[in-house]
């Protein structure tokens, strides 16, 4: 029994010396830590091209942000061509641009829409407000 304790104790403590002695480099380490593969969402790689061409029109931006709370009408937001924007177009489109970006009662900031300039935000309210 004590020559087995004994073997275990030399093997763990050889073990432990050469983890010691591993190579510790850069370059080492960037290859052991390095990805063994790549995550990819279906659909990602149509948005992600729809984006890379330039600004995204309003119904682009209104279907895959705005249409979360907009479509339903949630918490009072107006549907796409609802009455209720005549009385916020009163306010004129600059307020009710700046009330899209910064965020106004319940609707957060940008929409959440935090990859939209300010550009697609405002082709996503003319967009909503079409017919209005």
């Amino acid at each position: 029994m004590i020559t087995l304790l004994a073997g275990l104790s030399l093997a763990l403590a050889l073990a432990g010396q050469a983890a010691q002695q591993a190579d510790n480099s850069n370059e080492a380490i960037k290859e052991r830590i390095k990805p063994v593969g790549q995550v990819r969402v279906a659909g990602a790689e149509a948005q992600t091209a729809s984006t890379a061409g330039g600004a995204r029109s309003g119904a682009d931006v209104y279907g895959s942000s705005c249409i979360a709370c907009h479509g339903p009408g949630v918490l009072g937001a107006p549907k796409v061509a609802d009455p209720a924007w005549k009385e916020r177009l009163e306010k004129g489109m600059d307020t009710l641009l700046q009330h899209a970006l910064d965020g106004f009662n319940a609707m957060p900031p940008r929409g959440t829409c935090s990859s939209c300039s300010d550009d697609e935000i405002k082709a996503a309210i003319e967009h909503m407000i079409e017919g209005v």
